[in-house]
Formats: C-alpha cells, structure tokens, sequence
C-alpha cells in the first residue's frame, strides 16, 4: 500500500479518538463502582457484626493508626447505615453514568465503523 492509501482523514482519527476517551472514562468509572461496591460488602460485615454483639458491649473504631472507644453498638451502627446508604447513592449514580458512557461508546463504534467503510469505498 502507498502512503496516501494508508491516509485516515481528520475526522475519522477525531472519532477514533473519541472512541479512545469513552474507553477510558467507562473504565474509570467500573473502577470507581467495583471500589464502592467492595466498600459496602466491608460494612455490611461490619454491620452483621455489630448485630452479634450484646446490647452493653464496648465498641471501637479505627481512625487512622488508632482504635477510638466509641458510644457503643447503636452510634456505630447509625454511622454505619448512613455511609452504607450513601455508598449506595453513589453506586446507583455510577451505574447510570456506566450505562450512558456504554451507549455511547455503542454509537461511537457504529459510527467509527461506518466512516471508516465511507472512506473504504471512497478513497481520496
């Protein structure tokens, strides 16, 4: 092949990069969701844990590098639920923004795939 015949026009490399960056968001954002999903499945153990206890006993919690005596059962468990229903706040945002970048990483590729066999059939 010469070199003009290998030539991929601006708009076809515009879309291709475009492509590229769906790519990778979609993939920044199933990273952020696997990590908030893996952060829930922790408090829920956290939370079962919690549920085992006796009503009097001692709790602590670990801030930073140290262990932190805490009111009891009941405080931690209401901190708990409140960062697990934000957790799933958060999840629920990022599945529907994993879904719109899928869609649109779908009409990319069509697209790409379309201008690409354009530019195929009618070669400058």
């Amino acid at each position: 092949m010469s070199q003009e015949e290998m030539h991929i026009p601006p708009h076809i490399q515009n879309q291709f990069a475009q492509l590229q960056q769906f790519q990778q968001q979609l993939q920044v954002v199933s990273q952020q969701r696997n990590q908030m999903e893996m952060q829930g499945r922790e408090i829920e153990k956290a939370l079962d844990a919690l549920e085992k206890l006796e009503d009097g006993a001692t709790v602590y919690k670990n801030v930073g590098a140290l262990f932190v005596k805490t009111g009891g059962k009941k405080e931690v468990s209401d901190e708990l639920g409140e960062s697990k229903e934000t957790l799933e706040v958060r999840i629920k945002s990022l599945e529907k923004q994993e879904a719109r970048l899928k869609e649109s990483l779908i009409e990319m590729q069509s697209k790409l795939r379309s201008a690409m066999n354009q530019a195929a059939v009618n070669p400058k």
